[in-house]
């Protein structure tokens, strides 16, 4: 038994390995001329990778078949080492990881067919030990392939992450010395983002963690579909910062799209506040937009794109003022009476109609008028009076403003 583990694969009575031997470099010119006809991604690559490296590592990989079939070994960490360096370069080239393996597969089906199409009976033995160690050569192969390869675009990606966020970082801070050399669009959508959780976040822990990062990376992609070059973006699970290059700034509908667009992706409501800028005013729209997403959500506002313009008043009365609390007070006679302030806030939401409010709250109109007349003598404003209107408004505003304890 241990000598024939020892003796060579036979063919027809001579040695598998070297039936191979005799023709490796005609048959790696006959892979490579394959790889090109069937593989449409390598019928792209220039003529000079073709018959260079591709060769090379073709013509490395039918000799380490040779050793396989010689000795009834699997190949050697040493014989994969090219193998490594060469899926890295691929990876580097941007050629994609299954045409990689495609010419892997292709090439060792076609060495199978050359070889043994015209085994014997008599081979039956041989033949099934050369199969046994092709599908080694095949697991190895393919494991040690997309080692190499993944972990040359994980070492890509860092680095361009790194640029990324070290560019955004920059235009935040309108550090004009870190963004010298590199290529800045003509300006920016800076749009703040508050998300909700998606359902598969309450999962287990890690499997929580991997559903964030799927709704983020489904939430980038959404923006990347409307911008030539790269969304830069500083974003965690909460929400974030979305840098979208665009030469000019959009129509505000346009922008409503985009944002709705990376709700759907994203799978969860998204709320966002968006300015344009060209990258010098970048700070000033980032430090604009969250200050808008910040009101917008104290004021609970639904999900959906939102702007200064959408906001003044409730935007106004979150800057220090005296007369923020002041405005508050106005309606202070009604801290006691809680059903009192849901009516007048209910009858000012909905335009003024006692039907509607008394729908809403589940009363009578009669009731609600009960309540408004009760509102008026307690505070001294009328909702009917135009002029008095306008101050009810702003003190509900205030008062959502300055908390719930008001």
């Amino acid at each position: 038994m241990a000598d024939h583990a020892l003796r060579a694969l036979m063919l027809g009575g001579c040695p598998v390995h070297e039936l191979l031997e005799r023709q490796v470099v005609r048959l790696a010119r006959e892979l490579v001329a394959a790889f090109a006809e069937e593989i449409p991604l390598y019928r792209r690559l220039p003529r000079e990778e073709l018959d260079g490296d591709i060769t090379r590592i073709t013509v490395h990989n039918l000799r380490m078949i040779c050793g396989m079939f010689r000795e009834r070994r699997p190949p050697t960490r040493a014989e994969l080492a090219p193998l490594r360096a060469s899926a890295a370069r691929r990876a580097q080239e941007g050629v994609p990881l299954d045409a990689l393996l495609a010419a892997y597969h292709l090439g060792v089906t076609r060495v199978w067919e050359h070889l043994f199409a015209r085994a014997g009976a008599g081979d039956l033995d041989d033949v099934l030990a050369a199969n046994r160690l092709i599908l080694s050569y095949t697991g190895t192969v393919t494991s040690a392939v997309c080692a190499a390869y993944l972990g040359e675009r994980e070492a890509m990606l860092s680095q361009e992450q790194h640029a990324m966020h070290a560019t955004v970082s920059a235009l935040l801070a309108g550090d004009r010395a870190a963004l010298a050399g590199v290529r800045l669009a003509p300006g920016y959508l800076v749009v703040a983002t508050a998300l909700g959780a998606h359902p598969d976040e309450a999962g287990d822990r890690a499997g929580g963690a991997i559903a964030g990062r799927r709704k983020l990376h489904r939430l980038r992609t959404a923006f990347q579909r409307h911008a030539a070059e790269q969304v830069l973006s500083v974003l965690d699970a909460s929400g974030g910062l979305v840098l979208v290059p665009l030469a000019g700034e959009p129509a505000w509908c346009e922008i409503g799209e985009m944002v709705a667009g990376a709700g759907r992706a994203a799978g969860v409501p998204v709320w966002a506040a968006a300015e344009w800028a060209e990258p010098g005013r970048v700070p000033a729209a980032a430090k604009l937009a969250e200050e808008v997403l910040e009101v917008v959500r104290g004021s609970g506002r639904p999900p959906g794109a939102h702007r200064l313009a959408d906001v003044l008043l409730e935007y106004q009365l979150t800057r220090p003022s005296a007369a923020v609390a002041g405005l508050a007070g106005l309606l202070d006679p009604l801290r006691a009476h809680p059903d009192l302030l849901r009516t007048l806030t209910a009858y000012l939401e909905t335009g003024l109609d006692r039907r509607r409010t008394a729908e809403l709250l589940h009363v009578h109109p009669n009731t609600v008028d009960y309540r408004l007349r009760r509102a008026v003598s307690l505070t001294g404003l009328d909702p009917m009076d135009p002029a008095q209107l306008q101050r009810i408004g702003a003190a509900l505003t205030a008062r959502r403003q300055l908390g719930p304890h008001t």
